[in-house]
């Protein structure tokens, strides 16, 4: 069975899938030291700081892994952040192809239908829109998964 794969535009954290994947770094910087931007930035001022807390506890994140958190205020059973970005803060097409296999591992091991993914890379990742959506669907076209992803092309940081 292959992923089943839909690209959405719009906000993401209005999608109505079971968790969300948030475009995170590697872990290092601690989280209140940044002024998180784009989807984090979206997640943070909705879902609050509990989210950010609870993936600090898992400290370094190699890059491309996944680490899964509580959604804190926001309406999903949780949120996947993925070290899609180097220590340079910059995406690569490994750290993109790691980030979305491996989120969809973790998605598949809480159980979950479907979650709605961000362009991880762009933004905080110095990559544009486009290579970042053709990296991840060409990651995607060759994984067999159970989960559904929505791929959220434009992401609104209301």
């Amino acid at each position: 069975m292959s992923v089943k794969v839909t690209v959405v535009h719009g906000d993401i954290l209005e999608q109505d899938v079971e968790a969300i994947v948030n475009s995170w770094n590697r872990n290092i910087i601690p989280w209140w030291l940044l002024l998180p931007q784009g989807v984090s930035g979206a997640i943070k001022r909705k879902a609050g700081t509990n989210p950010f807390k609870e993936v600090a506890k898992y400290g370094a994140i190699p890059l491309g892994e996944a680490r899964f958190t509580s959604a804190g205020e926001l309406n999903f059973k949780g949120i996947i952040h993925v070290a899609g970005i180097n220590l340079c803060w910059f995406a690569t097409e490994y750290s993109i192809s790691q980030s979305v296999k491996n989120a969809l591992n973790l998605a598949q091991q809480h159980g979950f239908k479907e979650i709605a993914m961000p362009l991880i890379g762009a933004g905080s990742g110095n990559r544009s829109a486009d290579w970042c959506f053709q990296c991840i669907m060409k990651t995607l076209k060759d994984i067999d998964s159970p989960v559904a992803v929505r791929v959220v092309k434009y992401v609104s940081t209301r």
